[in-house]
């Protein structure tokens, strides 16, 4: 329940206008003079007698009962703080994003701007922007290669989130393999805990399932029992790579892109989602805007106005400074005949 930043208003400002009328008081004392205790018509007899009253200290009285007006003038007006309190009523969709840390990912065939990068850099990028736009749903991240790792529990901690996107790397699976399945398996048991209105996986991988204890098919049909929606997204270009092999000298190896895209469209079919090839960076940024826009349910934001009254800071000064006068008015400032 975030609260927005606050803001400051006079809630009757007509009475705000009447602080004009200060000056001229002012000005109208001071062309008054002094006030006299006691009038003669003659002061000749009288020089010598009881105590001088201060100049400064008289203009000071003056000041404080002006003081004293204008701060009684701004209490009128009511000055207010108003705080708005936003709370979200979460949309209920829970997003499990499935990711491959598979060799091949190190392919570097995508581009950022001018620069060449690996498929995982892109991958992770889109990953970002998207998690961004849905501040409302639950997320977790699985990533697999050879097995499925639980990267992080659905959350909608969207700082722990990028946290932990950041830290996603091939250091994370040294198995060989691409397990498909049971990623999809792993992603859709934790989908299963809470209920919600709507319930995704959205799979990003490179190569074909050649590893772990499930096919994509079976899992894709435990999805389907479980009102789970499958999006497969296949992500690289065709043809013969150079992949790094994880040794200390970095050497390389040529390899031939195989895309079983057959099995993802079925996985998806089966589950009502949708397939995609993502054969650039900006066919993967498309790709996710598009599931964005399929998988956005109604947002409910209620906004509540927090008024704090203030009217009581220039009314205790409107007192003080009228008080303080009195009490001058009573010691130093006493007029003596």
């Amino acid at each position: 329940m975030p609260l927005l930043p606050a803001y400051f208003r006079f809630e009757s400002p007509g009475w705000l206008w009447l602080l004009l009328l200060l000056p001229v008081l002012a000005l109208l004392r001071a062309r008054a003079g002094r006030l006299s205790a006691l009038r003669f018509s003659s002061v000749h007899l009288l020089e010598g007698l009881g105590s001088r009253t201060r100049r400064a200290l008289g203009g000071f009285s003056v000041g404080l009962t002006l003081l004293s007006l204008g701060c009684g003038l701004v209490a009128l007006a009511r000055p207010q703080q108003l705080r708005t309190e936003e709370t979200i009523e979460e949309s209920g969709v829970e997003i499990f994003l499935s990711l491959d840390l598979s060799l091949s990912m190190s392919i570097r065939d995508m581009s950022i701007g001018n620069e060449k990068v690996d498929r995982l850099t892109v991958a992770k990028k889109v990953t970002r922007e998207f998690i961004r736009g849905r501040r409302s749903d639950r997320i977790g991240f699985v990533v697999f290669s050879g097995r499925p790792y639980l990267a992080s529990p659905l959350t909608l901690d969207q700082d722990w989130l990028m946290v932990t996107l950041d830290r996603i790397g091939f250091n994370q699976t040294r198995d060989m393999g691409t397990a498909i399945g049971s990623s999809l398996a792993t992603a859709a048991k934790r989908l299963t805990s809470r209920d919600s209105k709507s319930k995704i996986i959205i799979l990003v991988t490179d190569g074909a399932n050649n590893s772990g204890k499930i096919s994509p098919r079976d899992a894709a049909q435990l999805a389907k029992t479980l009102g789970i929606k499958i999006y497969t997204i296949a992500i690289g270009t065709d043809g013969y790579h150079q992949v790094p092999i994880p040794t200390p000298d970095g050497q390389y190896v040529g390899v031939r892109q195989e895309f079983d895209e057959e099995t993802l469209k079925e996985v998806a079919k089966i589950t009502n989602g949708r397939f995609y090839p993502a054969r650039d960076a900006a066919a993967l940024e498309n790709i996710f805007a598009e599931i964005d826009r399929l998988e956005k349910t109604k947002l409910n934001i209620r906004r509540n106005t927090l008024v704090d009254e203030l009217y009581h800071w220039p009314l205790s000064a409107a007192a003080a400074c009228a008080l303080l006068g009195v009490v001058l008015g009573q010691t130093l400032l006493r007029r003596n005949p």
